[in-house]
């Protein structure tokens, strides 16, 4: 029997798949996105509402997760997604990530607050970094009551960029799940494990003097809920 363990054809069959997965997911999350925004489904007082509002939420989670692959598979076959560092403001991320949240977050009635240094400029993989923070926003709307905020701040060095949220804050699985992968841990065992592997890896491919980037989760953050933490040199 052949073993096709490793094969490059495998691998770019599997990405191509995961590449069509995720079109076709992007295309269903767009046109929820579109029939929210523009009052085209029952008000929020109707019970449509919600549901609406939780199947874009789900859809969003399950682009996420197909993202995060696609990037990921550069670890072991030909990147998809190529590490491409270059000097961005740091009001265009926000922009772009509160923009990518704007509708369902509304759909849910959470507020987003941001806190950033205006005219900070920072180097980073944009696409890769937005990621990372789209998923945390995502993952707050799980926890959250009503508020999320994302802040980015230039502290001893290093681009702190944080997402925080109101709720109870992350269950014990989770702090345990981010505090392996904080320490170069493959955390993969349970649902919270692919998109913290994946912000950890994000972060370890910042370098600069010797310094990577790294992640971490905690509970007690600024709005009392569970907060994500990405650091970039």
């Amino acid at each position: 029997m052949d073993d096709h363990k490793g094969s490059p054809e495998l691998f770019m069959f599997l990405a191509s798949t995961v590449h069509d997965m995720k079109n076709s997911i992007s295309v269903l999350g767009g046109t929820l996105e579109n029939l929210l925004d523009h009052g085209k489904v029952p008000e929020q007082g109707d019970p449509a509402y919600p549901q609406m509002a939780h199947m874009l939420y789900q859809t969003r989670r399950l682009s996420d997760n197909l993202m995060q692959l696609l990037a990921l598979y550069k670890e072991v076959g030909k990147p998809t997604y190529p590490f491409e560092p270059n000097t961005v403001p740091v009001r265009e991320l926000v922009q772009q990530v509160a923009g990518q949240a704007r509708v369902l977050l509304e759909s849910k009635q959470i507020a987003l607050e941001l806190e950033f240094p205006a005219d900070l400029l920072w180097t980073f993989d944009e696409d890769l970094v937005i990621g990372v923070l789209a998923h945390a926003v995502n993952n707050a709307v799980r926890y959250t009551r009503d508020r999320i905020r994302l802040t980015i701040v230039e502290r001893d060095g290093l681009l702190e960029l944080s997402v925080a949220d109101n709720g109870m804050g992350f269950p014990p699985s989770m702090l345990e799940a981010g505090a392996l992968v904080g320490q170069g841990v493959n955390f993969l065992t349970n649902s919270s494990g692919l998109g913290l592997f994946f912000a950890s890896e994000v972060a370890r491919m910042h370098k600069r003097r010797q310094v990577a980037g790294a992640i971490r989760l905690e509970n007690g953050g600024p709005l009392g809920g569970g907060r994500f933490v990405l650091t970039l040199p």
